[in-house]
């Protein structure tokens, strides 16, 4: 890559960082996030003026002790108290302030970022968009906005901080090191030359030659954090993923396979933390090396003017103490390094993240869903997420009254054209037309951890129903042992059998009573009996309503409560596109 490339790499970089950090303090909490940072500048500039007071302190303290002046010794002892006090004090709210900023701006943007995920469906497009043809989205949203926001926020401020008080703080003390180093003389040539305030000359030279062989050595650890923060994430997703499908994997015996690739994913982990490590190790060395050296530097430059009794012990101590400050400031890239290393891997995950729920965000389905009083499409198209075709051209219309029974072999898209009725499918364009009172039975049903009577009003509050009509509901979809343990707590998702996550899905329906119902595959993991039992209800109350049914199901003996029926089949011209025959 040029250094034109680079150049410009680097801006696009800046931009999106920067677009990443400033809405918070344009958003309604502005003047609460101004104000704070505000103040902990202003704290930064005060603990800045307190150390020029204590540098100035260092003079006077050292030239009592070679004086030998007991009263003044005293005297400046006294005063060092009153400097640490106030230092003190400004360093506690500095932390405190410090760390209330991080808490209130990862507090917004999490809200903020987890409204956009959650808005107009973007989460379940960012999964559909892993088996898309433009590549995979950014892993784990849910480490992104969990654990991300918490490490930029952080790191933002922190770094900002220390960089602003590195700045304030090598403003402050150049003039005093310029003044107190004098100048420095050689004869080159049979000339002599003066290098006035030399030391500050030699502090910078230190300092940037420094900061150059830092980022030529810790320059990997960047790409190295990123990889890292993905890998874990893999790992204990995949470990959610064992937790959640326990029963088949047990039932499988498919332990050995789980703990092989456990095994795997986590050694991947240990691979890139080992050449992380290591990394950091390397640079270890040069910055402990970097850090040791500063201290004797400055006596080793300064020495001889000393010796020749041109300065005092004070003016001695205190060029140390002003050296020490300047090149601490200087110094902050090398001492930040791995701060920063870790800040811009956490910064481009979320840009990506950012970025691809933008993405989400300005993406035009093409498909239309208005409210109406039939179930009806016109001119629908539907396509996979690799952008291969579907279902073309679909004119459909379920009235009241109708019980639509859709047939077809796997793959061939009907769970995805209930997904395009319910106007969730982002891989199509046309029109739809459905019922505001509609209420959709996926294949696997949600259940929230929680309350049997939050799982069973989901996604309404639990308080809306009487406690009645929830034990009616679980009565009426064969459930009568739930009925008394609405208040228990569970992960009912998985202490549930399939058919009975079935019937508490049919249960939801019962209790909230829709006048169109959208089935999918409702009672494939029902018995016969209870299949018959519960459809004949289902269909009860739908046409009490005057309302319609569209059902998937593949068994025979459902083919009776319906009185329509719509089957997909391959084209006879060849068309990848699956044909739909009304009926």
């Amino acid at each position: 890559m040029t250094l034109s490339e680079r150049s410009r790499a680097a801006a696009a970089t800046s931009r999106r960082i920067w677009a990443l950090t400033t809405p918070y303090f344009g958003s309604d909490e502005k003047w609460r996030a101004r104000g704070l940072l505000a103040a902990i500048v202003a704290l930064n500039l005060g603990a800045v003026y307190l150390l020029v007071l204590i540098n100035d302190w260092n003079r006077l303290f050292y030239d009592a002790l070679q004086a030998r002046d007991q009263p003044v010794f005293w005297q400046q002892l006294g005063r060092f108290t009153s400097l640490a006090f106030a230092y003190i004090v400004v360093a506690v709210y500095r932390f405190y302030l410090t760390q209330l900023l991080e808490l209130r701006w990862r507090a917004w943007m999490t809200r903020h970022y987890l409204d956009r995920w959650l808005r107009e469906h973007a989460f379940y497009r960012l999964e559909l968009a892993r088996f898309g043809a433009d590549g995979a989205p950014p892993d784990n949203p849910d480490q992104r906005i969990q654990e991300d926001l918490n490490l930029f926020t952080t790191y933002s401020v922190s770094l900002s901080m220390g960089l602003l008080n590195a700045v304030v703080t090598l403003v402050s003390f150049v003039g005093i090191l310029w003044t107190l180093s004098g100048s420095f003389g050689f004869t080159l040539g049979g000339t002599h030359h003066e290098v006035p305030g030399f030391m500050v000359w030699a502090a910078i030279a230190y300092c940037v030659a420094g900061s150059l062989i830092t980022h030529y050595i810790g320059r990997p650890q960047i790409g190295l954090n990123f990889r890292q923060q993905r890998l874990e994430a893999d790992f204990r997703h995949h470990m959610v993923r064992v937790r959640e499908y326990s029963e088949a994997i047990a039932l499988d015996r498919g332990e050995l396979v789980e703990r092989e690739q456990l095994g795997l994913r986590f050694s991947q982990v240990l691979v890139n933390y080992l050449a992380l490590i290591r990394k950091q190790k390397n640079l270890t060395w040069f910055t402990t090396f970097f850090g040791q050296a500063a201290v004797v530097f400055p006596f080793l430059v300064a020495a001889p003017r000393f010796f020749s009794g041109a300065i005092q012990l004070g003016e001695l101590m205190q060029i140390s103490s002003a050296f020490g400050q300047v090149q601490e400031s200087l110094a902050w890239f090398v001492d930040n390094y791995s701060s920063l290393a870790a800040w811009r891997a956490t910064a481009d995950r979320l840009t990506s993240f950012e970025e691809s729920v933008a993405a989400q965000e300005r993406q035009d389905t093409g498909l239309s869903v208005t409210a109406g009083d039939a179930l009806s499409t016109a001119g629908l198209d539907l396509a996979l997420p690799t952008g291969a075709r579907l279902l073309a051209g679909l004119h459909l219309r379920v009235a009241a009254g109708d019980h639509v029974l859709l047939k077809g072999p796997s793959g061939s898209g009907k769970s995805t054209l209930f997904r395009a009725i319910a106007g969730i499918w982002p891989f199509a364009r046309g029109h739809a037309t459905r019922p505001a009172d509609t209420m959709a039975i996926p294949q696997h049903p949600y259940f929230p951890d929680g309350s049997l009577r939050n799982a069973l009003a989901y996604p309404e509050p639990a308080q809306r129903y009487p406690d009645e009509a929830l034990r009616q509901a679980l009565a009426d979809a064969l459930l009568p042992q739930l009925a008394d343990r609405l208040d228990e707590e569970a992960a009912w998702g998985q202490r549930l059998s399939g058919g009975e996550r079935q019937r508490l899905a049919l249960a939801r329906v019962f209790l909230k009573n829709p006048r169109w119902v959208l089935a999918d595959e409702a009672t494939a993991a029902l018995d016969p009996p209870a299949e018959q039992v519960l459809y004949g209800r289902l269909l009860e109350r739908i046409d009490r309503r005057g309302g319609g049914l569209v059902s998937i199901a593949h068994r025979p003996a459902l083919e009776p409560f319906h009185n329509r029926r719509w089957e997909l089949a391959r084209r006879d011209d060849g068309d990848p596109a699956f044909a739909l025959r009304q009926g």
